[in-house]
């Protein structure tokens, strides 16, 4: 399947979570050991407006960490749903970059940081084996990227025969048995 296909399939279930947070879950903690419910999503609706305009080839400012996540995230989703966006290179951050990686960082900001919350809520997620495996992937390609960046903390150790899911996590630098 093609990978704007499998983000539009991965977007809905980080979308869903957005949308069962209350008030009394933004001061729960997350895996995201600098972040909180509340700086989780600061950091999606912060994050969000670049990585849209990525999508475009436009170079777009972080914004201000305030205001409708969901929408944000819609919008995120419909952008980088378009097999186009995936094509050539692109600017983030102020750097040119090929447009299949910035690709792979909004997959990870559905499907990493959608974990990320729901372990923060307190409620399971699931993404398909199709999106998994392309995650896996994305984070291989730019796991040493990564990690010099901060971006990604160590690879955690898990067993050879791991579930892909706990795999995708482990490689990003997360503990998959990461509870509140």
């Amino acid at each position: 399947m093609d990978k704007h296909l499998l983000l539009v399939e991965a977007a809905p279930v980080t979308i869903g979570l957005v949308g069962r947070i209350s008030p009394e879950d933004l001061g729960r903690p997350t895996p995201c050991r600098e972040w909180d419910v509340r700086g989780l999503v600061g950091h999606l609706l912060e994050w969000g407006p670049p990585l849209e305009g990525a999508a475009r080839k436009e170079a777009v400012a972080p914004g201000g960490g305030d205001g409708d996540v969901r929408a944000q995230l819609e919008r995120l989703a419909a952008a980088w749903g378009e097999a186009d966006a995936w094509d050539g290179g692109t600017v983030m951050g102020g750097i040119e970059m090929p447009a299949d990686l910035v690709g792979g960082m909004v997959l990870g900001e559905f499907v990493l940081h959608g974990w990320d919350l729901a372990r923060g809520l307190g409620v399971p997620v699931a993404f398909s084996g199709d999106v998994l495996r392309l995650m896996y992937d994305e984070v291989a390609r730019s796991a040493e990227q990564g990690r010099a960046m901060g971006v990604y903390g160590p690879e955690v150790p898990v067993p050879a025969d791991a579930a892909m899911f706990d795999r995708v996590l482990a490689l990003s630098g997360r503990d998959p048995f990461w509870a509140a």
